[in-house]
């Protein structure tokens, strides 16, 4: 039972890094802004790192089950 949580977090953080780094993919390739009112190359880095990060966090809680 104590997998359960790790399993939910695990998914969570899967879906939102994929979800993230889609949208920064698909905005970028269009040359839109990925933030409204920020610069487009800074915002693209930082929404990409976030991205990463939340799918690296997602391979860590998956490897405590």
């Amino acid at each position: 039972m104590e997998s359960a949580p790790a399993i939910f977090t695990g998914a969570v953080f899967s879906l939102f890094g994929g979800a993230l780094l889609a949208w920064t993919v698909t905005r970028a390739r269009r040359h839109l802004p990925v933030a409204q009112g920020a610069r487009p190359v800074a915002s693209a880095t930082v929404a990409s790192v976030v991205a990463v990060l939340a799918l690296a966090s997602a391979a860590w809680c998956f490897t405590r089950l």
